[in-house]
């Protein structure tokens, strides 16, 4: 049996530039890989398995992990495997674990089966994936642009800590860059769009769809020098302060995290 961690991301911003004629929107941000982390396990087997502690969570095609195995195998050998995904990243919540979950699993497919991929082609498929699945062959800091998959490296200053409130719900990310308005989005220059800017395009959409987001955000800004949506929401990270005591918010510190090496998972 082996063993990964599959990290969640943070968007430390969120520029969102203009839909694209291929459906994708445009877009710029600063991702952020951190310790709050799946374990996913890959054991040999007679038959393909995938298996979740969340139960919730779909394990046919709609599930990540199942599109990675077989885009993986598509293009290289790869014998029946079972794969366990211990979930911790929650849900809808901007957090990515589903594209850092099929990414874990393209990068110990490819170990397991001897390297057959390069890392310029385990992003490929990556990107046929989801558009947030190549980030996390980064070193774990990464501005991106195109519809998330085209990475420049990029280090912070120094590490960031802080606390993840999460809500008791979630949204859905088809539905709020459906409920995007083209006059709400951000006037930034681009060239000004780096690291220490804090903002997110979505934030207006979302809002719109769950104005509880609103009320929340207004809330945590009572107890944080920072509140930034991540994602398509619904969760918000926060920067300099302690968390209050509210009711259907769960609060989770966290702190950055990047990888070793390119030759070395997290």
């Amino acid at each position: 049996m082996h063993s990964y961690l599959s990290p969640a991301k943070l968007n430390l911003f969120f520029r969102v530039l203009h839909k694209r004629l291929d459906g994708y929107h445009e877009i710029v941000s600063l991702f952020q890989a951190i310790d709050l982390c799946d374990r996913l396990y890959f054991i040999p087997s007679r038959a393909d398995r995938i298996t979740c502690t969340d139960s919730t969570i779909p394990v046919d095609e709609k599930n990540l992990v199942v599109r990675a195995l077989a885009c993986f195998r598509a293009h290289f050998p790869m014998p029946a495997i079972s794969i366990h995904i211990e979930k911790k990243i929650p849900i809808q919540g901007g957090f990515g674990g589903g594209s850092g979950n099929a990414a874990t699993t393209l990068w110990a497919l490819n170990e397991l089966s001897g390297q057959p991929a390069t890392v310029e082609t385990l992003i490929a498929l990556g990107a046929s994936i989801g558009s947030d699945v190549p980030f996390f062959f980064s070193l774990g800091t990464a501005y991106c642009t195109g519809r998330g998959e085209i990475l420049e490296p990029f280090t912070l200053p120094s590490p960031l800590s802080g606390y993840l409130a999460k809500p008791h719900y979630g949204l859905s990310t088809v539905l709020v860059y459906k409920n995007l308005q083209v006059e709400n989005l951000s006037k930034r220059d681009l060239l000004e769009v780096r690291y220490p800017s804090f903002f997110n395009d979505l934030e207006t959409a979302s809002f719109a769809i769950e104005p509880r987001l609103h009320i929340l955000k207004e809330e945590l800004q009572r107890h944080f020098a920072t509140v930034v949506m991540t994602g398509s929401g619904s969760a918000f990270f926060c920067l300099g302060g302690k968390p209050p005591i509210m009711e259907d918010v769960t609060f989770m510190p966290f702190t950055t995290l990047s990888r070793p090496s390119l030759e070395r998972w997290y």
